[in-house]
């Protein structure tokens, strides 16, 4: 089985509510980061390149998210990011954070590329695609 692309996320301040836990949308800002952050190590294209000088977004069009645990301040998070699907112009990711082994949040995201000059839908650059494809796997 490959191994998911991992980064990480520290909880910080603005990230929880006044219970001292991480606010929802605040995961969906965590896990938008992480996506740059697998787009930069893991296919070679860092969002500056895609979205400003290529023209090609990467917008989240599905997402199916389960909550199994409530992060904290200071909490750092490990977010693995694995493609279990790659499309002609989508590639489907499953998405988990962690922390210290416990999983907090799990999530199915459907990503599609898409010309920005356009706003349709557009096959995957030949240079990222077989960074994707490369990377594919089953979920655990």
């Amino acid at each position: 089985m490959t191994k998911a692309f991992e980064t990480t996320a520290q909880v910080r301040f603005a990230h929880v509510d006044p219970a001292g836990i991480v606010f929802y949308p605040r995961y969906f800002e965590m896990l938008n980061g992480a996506v740059e952050d697998w787009c930069e190590q893991a296919l070679g294209a860092d969002f500056h390149q895609l979205h400003i000088v290529r023209k090609v977004g990467v917008p989240t069009v599905k997402m199916s998210v389960e909550f199994s645990a409530p992060s904290c301040l200071g909490d750092r998070l490990t977010i693995g990011v694995m493609p279990i699907r790659l499309g002609r112009s989508s590639c489907d990711l499953d998405i988990r954070f962690t922390c210290k082994g416990e999983l907090r949040l799990h999530a199915q995201v459907v990503l599609v590329c898409m010309d920005l000059t356009t706003h349709r839908a557009t096959p995957w650059p030949e240079d990222i695609r077989p960074h994707i494809a490369e990377g594919l796997s089953q979920p655990a």
